[in-house]
């Protein structure tokens, strides 16, 4: 399937509003990993935490980069992946 320019304003990650063609935009660039996709766009960010658009980011990626996919490492995640109150660390729930 190939997408064309005019589906570059696809949004990609919801939690964030990243566009297919910011994603693009920061392969050509220079991101070669789905961590720095995540860094220089946000795609993956949002309170989500990757969950709906981590697989899409990483498919664009391959295809992009001709990448094999088992080569793509999966984007890491930062604790905590939920909101959390402050009463939980305090103890005072």
């Amino acid at each position: 399937m190939i997408l064309r320019k005019e589906h570059d304003d696809v949004i990609v990650c919801r939690c964030e509003e990243v566009t297919r063609g910011e994603i693009l935009k920061a392969i050509k660039e220079g991101a070669g990993t789905v961590n720095e996709i995540k860094r220089w766009t946000r795609a993956g960010m949002g309170l989500c935490q990757g969950r709906t658009c981590k697989v899409n980011v990483a498919k664009i990626l391959v295809r992009e980069t001709h990448k094999n996919p088992k080569d793509v490492l999966p984007s890491t995640c930062r604790q905590p992946v939920r909101p959390v109150k402050i009463e939980v660390f305090n103890g005072n729930e």
